[in-house]
């Protein structure tokens, strides 16, 4: 007797009118509206705070202490003696002659009328634009100073290479 191999085996048991991928989209789109509609349901969810407890309410109004206002009394330091007086008193003639300046007051009322004074101001022309054209001598790196103009304008460039 010979022995059938497995894939002769596997031929056999099978049903050649099955067709398995047949309704494989169908169940595939019922898990992702099964799953679209548990995920819309979670997002949808309301929650409420729990109730707080009327013993832990009063609890965390006894942790608060008043504390006492203190007031720090300070008192004057006692005013430093007199100086002592000289023994002899000399009495010195005023011989310069000061003259005092009055200063003038500078407000003034609703009534007076103030004169406005323009004072004109000479501008300084710092800002002159020079063309760049006109420069004539170029800015030289330090030690080229003795090498020609068109020598160190290559080299101020970089086309020296």
């Amino acid at each position: 007797m010979r022995i059938p191999k497995y894939h002769e085996i596997m031929l056999l048991k099978k049903n050649p009118k099955a067709d398995l991928s047949k309704n494989s989209t169908t169940y595939f789109l019922i898990g992702l509206v099964l799953i679209l509609f548990i995920v819309w349901r979670a997002i949808e969810l309301k929650t409420y705070e729990r109730d707080i407890e009327l013993d832990r309410l009063s609890n965390m109004d006894d942790d608060e202490e008043d504390i006492p206002v203190t007031e720090m009394k300070i008192t004057a330091p006692p005013p430093p003696p007199p100086p002592a007086a000289p023994q002899v008193i000399e009495v010195v003639e005023d011989e310069e002659e000061v003259e005092e300046t009055i200063i003038e007051s500078t407000e003034t009322d609703q009534e007076e009328i103030i004169e406005v004074v323009e004072i004109e101001v000479e501008e300084d022309d710092d800002d002159i634009e020079v063309p760049f054209a006109i420069i004539e001598d170029i800015p030289v790196f330090p030690g080229c100073e003795k090498v020609s103009k068109k020598k160190a304008t290559r080299l101020f460039s970089g086309k020296n290479q």
